[in-house]
Formats: structure tokens, C-alpha cells, sequence
């Protein structure tokens, strides 16, 4: 885990529902809402921003995802690999 990924404080509640992904295999959803957290840190820190409202995905991707993706990915963020787009 790198420095911009500190757990954010308060309560960590289940995810909630999302349409998007109604199957019981949540690896999109692990995928996306990591993309989706590193896009708003991005973002937000474009901006000058506080990056409190990427706390949310922080969150579900790490209560879904297994943390050897999540340090795998974040490698390969580091070493300019990732296959997504952020």
C-alpha cells in the first residue's frame, strides 16, 4: 500500500448493492470501483481538491477485492503496466 492509500477512519459497513453488478461473482465490481477510486484521487488532487469523497471507493474495493490484486495492480500502476485506463 502506498502513502495515498491510508484507510479512511469511521465505520466500514458492507458495501451496498450495486445494479450494475446483480451476480454473485463481484470481480467487475472488486475492478471497476478500484479504477473508479484511483480516477477520483486523480482527479481530485488535479483540482486541489479534497480527495474525501474517493474514501467510498477505497472502501468496497478493498472489502471485495483480495489484496494480492490489489497490491499486484498497484504495482504495475508504479511501474507504468496497468491495463486500465485511470
Amino acid at each position: 500500500m502506498f502513502d495515498s492509500e491510508k484507510s479512511p477512519r469511521g465505520r466500514w459497513p458492507t458495501p451496498p448493492f450495486d445494479p450494475r453488478f446483480p451476480n454473485q461473482n463481484q470481480t467487475r465490481n472488486c475492478y471497476q470501483n478500484f479504477l473508479d477510486y484511483h480516477r477520483c484521487m486523480k482527479n481530485m488532487n488535479r483540482r486541489g481538491k479534497s480527495t474525501n469523497p474517493c474514501d467510498y471507493y477505497f472502501r468496497v474495493f478493498h472489502s471485495l477485492c483480495p489484496m494480492s490484486w490489489v497490491q499486484r495492480w498497484t504495482e504495475q500502476i508504479k511501474d507504468g503496466t496497468f491495463a486500465g485506463k485511470i
